[in-house]
């Protein structure tokens, strides 16, 4: 038996609600019944769609979280200068403080779990595909987990907004770069 279809719309105004609470207040300040009174809807409408507060942020996260920029520059330095450089933008807003909230919560709501971790996973697509073009240009003289190279690029990028909480620099972006080409490749950029 089927219900009555989603209204797209209200979909629209109920993850732009949350989004906006998110990026404005938090995840401490982020409820399921604020998105509804955010989003001029009833709360039944929020909680048709999700049940927790994690599986919620993970849905705004899914469609408002900006993208890895998707780069061939034919070389695999340049092209993980600019991964690096839009995953800084996005470990830099301040709503990000929030991540360690709904790292909490993602360990009690497998739901909230598997959508994180599919996000996830789409997010790495676009780093494993410039780590394959590089394995085809011969820049990477073996073929490596796809997925490590993210967590190079992204490791210490987090770590700096979530523990020393220190400003990231541009000179920060091209060692963190420069680290993971030279992991990859063992060899040193030349510019």
């Amino acid at each position: 038996m089927s219900g009555r279809p989603r209204d797209p719309e209200l979909e629209q105004r109920l993850l732009s609600a949350a989004w906006l609470l998110l990026t404005s207040e938090g995840y401490d300040a982020f409820t399921l019944a604020r998105i509804a009174t955010d989003a001029n809807a009833h709360r039944s409408d929020v909680y048709r769609r999700w049940q927790t507060k994690a599986q919620a942020v993970t849905a705004a996260l899914a469609k408002h979280l900006p993208p890895i920029p998707e780069v061939d520059t034919g070389s695999l330095y340049l092209d993980l200068r600019a991964i690096v450089d839009g995953l800084a933008t996005a470990w830099s807003a301040p709503w990000m403080d929030g991540l360690v909230g709904l790292l909490a919560d993602l360990r009690r709501d497998p739901e909230a779990e598997a959508a994180f971790q599919a996000m996830a996973g789409r997010r790495r697509g676009v780093v494993a595909a410039v780590i394959e073009r590089a394995v085809h240009r011969g820049e990477i003289p073996e073929p490596v987990n796809p997925y490590l190279p993210g967590d190079l690029l992204e490791g210490p990028l987090m770590h700096r907004q979530m523990l020393t909480r220190r400003p990231i620099t541009s000179e920060d972006l091209d060692l963190i770069a420069q680290s993971a080409h030279w992991l990859l490749t063992r060899t040193r950029v030349t510019r």
